[in-house]
């Protein structure tokens, strides 16, 4: 078990590290939406901007294990992790509709289109991860 892990601990690293992301998400959603009392889209804006700036912290810190913190090096890795989200982002918020008016709108649970959501999301994940490891957090030889 310990070889396996060690095998592939980035990869199951980044896989805890994206639930407990999706987590800091909804728990800043609802926070947001039923104690603090603020609309849906307030709400998920700040809960987004919290998601990623989670998820930059815990990358850099647990998956990719990049330990540099001068500001110049943690000003380009933020800029560089952020705009992949947006670039990820936009890429969702643009495919889950298409797929859906191309023709991928089964339901799954009773939601039209889940098929679509599921399909994108992977992509996302896949993305992610890819401009992380290769561009964001890449290590010097």
């Amino acid at each position: 078990m310990t070889e396996l892990f060690r095998k592939y601990r980035e990869l199951i690293v980044y896989f805890i590290v994206g639930c407990m992301t999706t987590l800091v998400n909804w728990a800043v959603y609802a926070a947001g939406v039923e104690w603090l009392h603020q609309s849906v889209a307030v709400s998920n804006a700040v809960a987004w901007i919290a998601a990623v700036a989670f998820a930059y912290i815990a990358n850099k810190i647990w998956v990719f294990q990049s330990f540099n913190w001068s500001l110049a090096y943690v000003l380009r890795e933020a800029v560089l992790f952020v705009s992949a989200r947006i670039l990820t982002g936009l890429f969702e918020i643009v495919a889950v509709p298409l797929l859906v008016k191309l023709g991928m709108d089964q339901e799954l649970f009773g939601v039209k289109g889940m098929w679509a959501k599921i399909l994108v999301s992977v992509i996302v994940l896949i993305l992610n991860y890819v401009f992380s490891k290769l561009i964001i957090f890449k290590r010097k030889k």
